[in-house]
């Protein structure tokens, strides 16, 4: 009889010990399940609002992602004004614990005098970013902010420091979203070898390589895209460094997309910060109002959203002749002998779903820090 009660006691703590392993087990797994997804945000972020700045919102507005930071760098604007604009909607929603981060004000190798030969040779290019003519002002200067000027300042550390040292950080973990040119990530593999391979993939909208389209940007020269374009030497940097993966929203892809008033409308029904915010600074030029930026963030934040999708190995033309950025693809069949990982290239998507996610993350409360 006494040696029954031993027996049973010693089951009992075993069952027990068991009983606390599983209950720490799963408590470690619901804490990776509910893990945020940690992004730094690399933008070209010209405003107020327009795709730059509304891709910015729509990653901070769901509540599965940890923004680690917005790096910026020159593009669409220069990068003294983006940096303001950018610190200014972050005001405005409530997210100054957000870092904003400068990175680089030129190009590495291209600059605007030569472009402007260039442009003369080879034909004009109908956007120039911050040096497009009607547009220009000197890089000190902010330009408009209709919005109003910041009061919160920027991080005293550069974009390329910042970027590897969030991946030393948080070793594959962090997803690199680039929105713009490529200079600041190029600078941060200068820096630092491992930085790709310590990042736990980059995603980016860029690239042009056979979009169906009446756009005269994109209908005679159809491997012309802006981002990849406007720094071809850190574009080329950044495809060959060996990313364990890299997904790419292209213009073919970007094309199929349409900022509407009656998609302004319904964001503007809304009565968030966001929400306002797009409502009153986001309008439309012209004809042609793609949602290229936002395509990148939500097909990040739900790759559903991305009904087609192929494998291309890609580059950039570093020639300086007529070709000079841009896009180069190849498949696995004709590809060179030195070239980067392959790229997951987005071909459809789901628009009605796409669209329906861009007005509920805008309309939504802004997740708290």
């Amino acid at each position: 009889m006494k040696l029954v009660r031993v027996r049973l006691l010693r089951l009992r703590v075993r069952l027990s010990a068991i009983a606390v392993l599983l209950l720490t087990c799963l408590s470690v797994w619901s804490q990776q399940s509910s893990a945020k997804r940690k992004i730094i945000i690399d933008q070209d972020a010209a405003g107020p609002g327009g795709s730059d700045q509304q891709a910015i919102l729509l990653l901070i507005q769901s509540p599965q992602t940890e923004v680690l930071g917005v790096t910026v760098v020159t593009g669409d604007g220069w990068l003294h004004e983006e940096v303001a604009h950018t610190l200014r909607t972050l005001e405005i929603i409530g997210r100054t614990d957000i870092p904003v981060v400068p990175g680089a004000e030129y190009p590495l190798v291209r600059r605007k005098e030569e472009t402007e030969l260039w442009e003369q040779q080879y034909g004009s290019v109908v956007w120039l970013g911050a040096w497009t003519p009607q547009r220009y002002h000197p890089p000190d200067q902010l330009g408009e902010m209709p919005e109003g000027k910041p009061t919160t300042k920027p991080a005293d550390e550069d974009a390329a420091h910042f970027l590897s040292r969030m991946v030393h950080k948080y070793p594959h973990e962090v997803t690199i979203y680039e929105g713009g040119p490529m200079t600041n990530l190029a600078l941060a593999i200068s820096i630092d070898p491992a930085f790709a391979s310590l990042a736990k993939e980059l995603v980016f909208m860029g690239g042009s390589l056979n979009p169906k389209t009446d756009d005269p940007e994109f209908m005679n020269t159809p491997r012309h895209e802006f981002n990849l374009w406007f720094d071809p030497e850190a574009a080329h940097i950044v495809l060959r460094a060996p990313w364990k993966k890299i997904v790419c929203t292209s213009v073919d892809i970007s094309l199929k997309t349409r900022l509407t008033q009656d998609l302004l409308n319904r964001v503007k029904a809304g009565s968030t910060a966001a929400a306002r915010y797009v409502g009153t600074y986001s309008h439309l030029y012209g004809p042609y109002n793609y949602l290229w930026d936002e395509l990148a963030a939500e097909a990040w934040l739900d790759p559903s959203l991305i009904s087609a999708k192929e494998s291309r190995y890609l580059d950039v033309d570093l020639s300086h002749g007529a070709d000079y950025g841009s896009t180069l693809s190849w498949t696995d069949q004709d590809k060179p002998k030195f070239v980067g990982p392959p790229v997951e290239v987005q071909v459809e998507l789901d628009t009605a779903r796409f669209y329906n996610m861009f007005v509920d993350l805008l309309t939504a409360l802004t997740p708290k820090p």
